[in-house]
Order: C-alpha cells, then sequence, then structure tokens
C-alpha cells in the first residue's frame, strides 16, 4: 500500500474535494481519483462517497482514519529519525492573517538563514479552524487570537504580543468615535470570531447600537473598505494595518479588556520536538523585537 495514496486521501478528507486535494498535492484530480480508486480496490470497501464537487469520507473510512493519520506521520518522521539534529523535514505553520502579513515575513527570514533543510508548510486560517487542525494532528504549531477557553493539558500556550483595539475611520473623519460609530456606516469585524468578539463588547459595554454595513471575519478587507470611505469599525491595530490601507485614521481603544493577545501553540504530541523549539524560538524573537518597536 503506497503511503502517497494514504496522503492523498487524508487531503480529500480535510479539504472535502478531490480538486481542492489535487490542487493542495500539486497533482490532476485524474490522479487523486486513480490513487483512491487504487485504495478503495486494495481495502475491499468504498472510502468516499461522492457528490457533484464534493467528497466526503464512509464510515468505513472514518473507521479507518486514526490509523491512516498515524501511519503518514510514521512514515513522514522517518526521514527525520536520519538526521541527528532534527532540524530538518517538515513543519506545518497555521496563522492568522494578521500573523502572516506582520510577524511571519521575519521569522520565515531567519528560518531560511539558519535552518536551510526546513521545509516550512504555512496555511492561512480563522483561529477557530485553526485550532481544530491542531488538534487533528494536522497542523504542528499555529499562531492564532487566544482561545476563549482554557486549553488541554496535551497543549503547550505561549502568548507572543497583545494588539489593541483600535477604531479606524478615513483620515477625512472629523466626528467623535462615539458619533462615528452612532452615525455612519458601521464594517463588523465578525462577532464569532474570537477577536471579534472583543470588538462586539466595546459596542455593548458603551451601549452604542451601530449602524451595521456588513460582517466579515477578515481584518485587511475592513482596513480596505474604510480606506474607500465606505464606513468606520472597531478591529485590533496589528503589524502592517498602516501598510494595509493608507489613509486611515487610527485611534487606539483604552483598557486591557479590549485586547487581543496573540499566541504561539503547539501540540506536545506530534513529535518533531527540536523543530517546533527552533520555531517557537525565533518566533517568540521576532515577537520581542515587535514589541520593542
Amino acid at each position: 500500500m503506497d503511503i502517497r495514496f494514504l496522503s492523498s486521501l487524508l487531503e480529500v478528507v480535510n479539504t472535502g474535494s478531490i480538486a481542492a486535494a489535487a490542487r493542495n498535492q500539486m497533482l490532476t484530480s485524474a490522479a487523486v481519483s486513480q490513487r483512491i480508486k487504487a485504495l478503495e480496490q486494495s481495502l475491499g470497501c468504498p472510502l468516499l462517497n461522492r457528490s457533484g464537487h464534493s467528497a466526503k469520507p464512509t464510515e468505513a473510512c472514518l473507521r479507518l482514519l486514526p490509523r491512516l493519520k498515524h501511519l503518514v506521520a510514521e512514515t513522514q518522521a522517518l526521514q527525520n529519525d536520519l538526521d541527528q539534529t532534527g532540524l530538518s523535514g517538515d513543519l506545518k505553520v497555521g496563522a492568522v492573517s494578521t500573523a502572516l502579513t506582520g510577524i511571519m515575513p521575519t521569522v520565515i527570514q531567519q528560518l531560511t538563514t539558519h535552518l536551510p533543510d526546513l521545509n516550512l508548510q504555512i496555511s492561512p486560517g480563522t483561529s477557530a479552524n485553526l485550532y481544530q487542525q491542531l488538534l487533528d494532528k494536522n497542523l504542528d504549531v499555529i499562531i492564532i487570537v487566544k482561545p476563549p477557553f482554557v486549553c488541554p493539558k496535551y497543549l503547550q500556550t505561549s502568548t507572543l504580543y497583545t494588539e489593541q483595539l483600535g477604531f479606524i475611520s478615513s483620515d477625512t473623519n472629523t466626528l467623535s468615535i462615539k458619533e462615528s460609530l452612532l452615525n455612519l456606516p458601521y464594517i463588523q469585524y465578525d462577532r464569532s470570531a474570537w477577536g471579534g468578539a472583543i470588538a462586539d463588547s466595546y459596542l455593548l459595554d458603551c451601549d452604542i447600537a451601530a449602524n451595521t454595513l456588513c460582517e466579515l471575519d477578515a481584518l485587511e478587507s475592513i482596513a480596505l473598505m474604510v480606506k474607500r470611505n465606505m464606513g468606520v469599525s472597531l478591529v485590533p491595530i496589528w503589524q502592517g494595518l498602516e501598510e494595509v490601507a493608507t489613509n486611515i485614521k487610527i485611534q487606539p481603544i483604552s483598557g486591557k479588556e479590549y485586547q487581543r493577545h496573540i499566541q504561539l501553540i503547539t501540540h506536545r504530541q506530534v513529535g518533531k520536538e527540536r523543530l517546533i523549539e527552533a520555531f517557537s524560538d525565533t518566533v517568540m524573537k521576532a515577537s520581542l523585537d515587535l514589541i520593542e518597536d
């Protein structure tokens, strides 16, 4: 049984689509389909329920998934075991978009210089989605907003930095923060997002019923909409905000209760200890430099 075929099956299960799995693995959809069919023939049971453009695991596939994931992970670890330094191989990193445009370029640059045999595989996503992927061991380490609950003990968490909530508007806006939120279109940072709940709590605390234009979990898009004078918003002040959207006015909202904490979270049970340690040290150093700046 070819381990590459198992890897393709897991990718289809993770993405919910043969086409998406093929793109991620830089294969054709036909090649991925052939791999799945070969596995089904070998195991003697259907592994996917195909409907239109989607593909979902069958009950038989779901029963096999834990062992399949273990087989793929152990096979991928074989090459790492041959490296006595433990500083080569793949490291799967998930990060929220603001970390990708803020701290990650510096981290990638430093790791490329000091760990040339490291292959970083970086996935963007929301905090909740990346957290679940870490629990499922599809990612080795994540940089996300601090979860609004206590993490299980098999996860290791470190706070990297905090971002103060800020009010953003066009640089031509002359109204106060409260007047703006009451009278101008409000572009709402998704209240279901872990960071968006902080912005919503400010509105509730100030008893402000904003005139919501739209609600989305895409901070860069919100900043660009404000730049185009489509409305105002409350967002965390992340590094790179001014670079994403110039000509906007940024006013910090005072109070520790309106801070968003960015954390580095790793899974203690995925292995790759030396790689994760090296990555974590680099991120921590970069975050300290960010705080000092």
